[in-house]
């Protein structure tokens, strides 16, 4: 990702979040099937993936965190 996409991703709200997380995690999965069959070309976009819902995962945190205070 990108600085500025990176910063996007930062302001979106939790529900937008969870969306993506979840379409992330579907396509994680299905990369994860296909690379055991032999089928993917570009691996490194499974380390893509999984550094995005990461940081997903730590801005829901970090929002959650925020408005605790």
């Amino acid at each position: 990702m990108k600085h500025r996409e990176i910063q996007e991703l930062k302001t979106k709200p939790t529900p937008e979040l969870l969306k993506l997380l979840k379409e992330w995690k579907e396509r994680l999965r299905v990369l994860k099937f296909d690379l055991a069959a032999g089928k993917v070309k570009n691996v490194k976009e499974l380390r893509k993936l999984r550094k995005n819902i990461a940081r997903a995962l730590t801005f829901m945190r970090t929002a959650e965190n925020n408005g605790d205070k």
